[in-house]
């Protein structure tokens, strides 16, 4: 096999060693999909990307995301992080939207630039749909938390903008602390719907500038809690519009997430309804830790 050079960022960060960490490959040459897999199980991320060639087809760039047990047709921090490496290595110019060829299809990514480097990032996520929605008891037992600690006030649903997710209100930051995950029960509660991950959140917060704050599970794809979730955030944007959980038929709001696993994270949602549904968009930083290359 060839050297092959790769960046490492870290994605919905304010500083180095926050956020969700991504692996970006920029150089793939004639590596096969066993190939990739089998790296981002070595360097054992939530997901790692693979840019297929330094230029552009259909109006995109060609980008394959994996976890480190499967590959996944579309993941939020991947999505923005590997937008950045391109825009800063392969175009090496300020653009105003980069746009990535995924599973789901084509994903448009915006930059605003501070100085000439990318200061935010915003993903355009595919319109949100909703699925079915859970019983409160079922889900309870899956987080281990009293089903009096779900907000009853709004339903518990999968929502889909690119990749099902299921999304659980609860009262307050204590419930959220308190989750622990039966995994007999969640693969038993996952087996036979669309959402194979769980993101649940509440309107208390840690910073008093933000809105919510999220926790998101997913041992489904080997990731046992995610940092920053941009694609669980896009569904749980979508929710908030279609529930009016503000009361307003659009958002612009602040998310913090990781924070209890040492990844504080902070992701930007908009959203609001339109002629076609609900429009997404989830933005964030990013921020160059490391580079390299596997020989």
């Amino acid at each position: 096999m060839n050297s092959l050079n790769y960046y490492i960022v870290d994605v919905f960060a304010e500083g180095k060693y926050a956020g969700n960490q991504l692996a970006v490959f920029t150089n793939i040459g004639n590596l096969d999909t066993q190939g990739m897999q089998t790296i981002a199980k070595e360097i054992n991320y939530s997901e790692t990307t693979f840019i297929s060639s330094p230029q552009a087809k259909n109006g995109g760039y060609e980008v394959r995301i994996f976890t480190p047990n499967q590959e996944i047709p579309f993941a939020g921090h991947p999505t923005l992080g590997t937008a950045y490496i391109l825009q800063q290595t392969i175009i090496q110019q300020p653009v105003e939207k980069i746009t990535l060829n995924l599973g789901v299809g084509q994903i448009p990514v915006t930059i605003n630039y501070a100085d000439g480097s990318p200061q935010w990032l915003w993903m355009r996520q595919n319109p949100a749909i909703f699925y079915s929605e859970l019983p409160g008891e079922a889900l309870a037992e899956v987080l281990q938390i009293d089903q009096n600690e779900i907000d009853s006030r709004f339903p518990i649903q999968e929502v889909s903008t690119g990749l099902p997710f299921i999304i659980v209100p609860l009262k307050n930051i204590s419930a959220l602390k308190q989750i622990n995950i039966n995994k007999d029960k969640y693969f038993q509660l996952i087996a036979n719907i669309q959402g194979k991950c769980i993101l649940a959140f509440c309107p208390e917060t840690y910073h008093p500038d933000n809105h919510l704050h999220v926790r998101v599970f997913c041992d489904y794809v080997g990731i046992p809690e995610d940092p920053a979730t941009g694609s669980a955030n896009g569904c749980l944007a979508g929710y908030l519009v279609e529930h009016g959980y503000f009361g307003e038929n659009q958002i612009d709001i602040r998310v913090e997430q990781g924070y209890e696993i040492g990844r504080p994270s902070l992701l930007l949602l908009q959203a609001g309804k339109n002629d076609e549904g609900i429009d997404v968009h989830v933005g964030g930083k990013v921020i160059l830790v490391a580079k390299g290359e596997f020989v």
